[in-house]
């Protein structure tokens, strides 16, 4: 959703560009995943690495609130009203994240981890983001702050923008996060979602119900997505990650 309410929709050659491209991107996922033979991990940071990656999410999030709370604040100065970030598929997104959560944690309990929560809490972060990333950029261009649009589109979509892509990047410092087959259809599935959402809607703000219902759709595979970079490894020696790591 956008930080500070709604967003003007595509239409025309714009709209019609942008389903083509979103469905031209979903396709070449989906090919990714038909290609990537096992479960790939992703490449581990050092030291160095991880106290950057921590350090920029730190700054990415305080710049994000610092922003928008100054958005608030001048804008009620001038006695404008900021529209609310409260959509109609809010309530799915917080019960998505919270389910998300819960079984990430009962996995990691099962398996014995020391650090379940904070691994559920990492999931549980990081699946909102999958959606939010592409969306963002997406329909950046499209808003219109009450103040200032130009430079208060940057104050509020760089941070955002940037938050996403920190959280995302931190998945990195989980030795259980796999890249799966799965995984790249479900998130081809949302850019699918996106294109369609495009091509029938222009984009447009979930206030109808066919926007509403794409908007959610594409959000729960988007948790869905993350779900499946936590799943555990299969136990059957015959599998060919099994197979790779036996003959290793």
């Amino acid at each position: 959703m956008a930080i500070h309410g709604t967003w003007f929709g595509y239409s025309g050659t714009a709209q019609i560009e942008l389903a083509l491209v979103l469905a031209a991107v979903a396709a070449a996922v989906a090919y990714a995943g038909f290609r990537l033979p096992l479960p790939a991990r992703l490449p581990r940071p050092g030291r160095p690495a991880k106290i950057i990656m921590l350090a920029t999410w730190g700054v990415a999030v305080v710049a994000l609130l610092v922003c928008s709370a100054e958005y608030v604040a001048q804008a009620h100065q001038k006695g404008l009203r900021t529209a609310s970030p409260i959509t109609p598929v809010t309530p799915v997104t917080l019960t998505g994240v919270a389910v998300l959560f819960i079984v990430i944690a009962c996995v990691e309990n099962a398996r014995g981890s020391d650090v379940a929560v904070g691994t559920a809490a990492l999931a549980a972060a990081a699946g909102p983001m999958i959606f939010e990333v592409p969306f963002d950029l997406i329909i950046m261009a499209r808003t219109y702050p009450v103040i200032n649009p130009a430079l208060f589109r940057l104050l509020l979509f760089g941070p955002l923008i940037l938050t996403g892509i920190t959280t995302l990047a931190l998945l990195s410092l989980s030795p259980v996060v796999r890249v799966r087959r799965t995984t790249l259809w479900c998130f081809a599935g949302m850019l699918a979602v996106f294109s369609a959402w495009s091509l029938l809607a222009g984009f447009r703000y979930p206030s109808a119900p066919g926007p509403i219902t794409l908007n959610a759709v594409s959000k729960v595979l988007a948790l869905v997505t993350a779900l499946t970079l936590f799943l555990p490894q299969r136990l059957q020696s015959d599998t060919p990650e099994r197979a790779q790591e036996t003959a290793a």
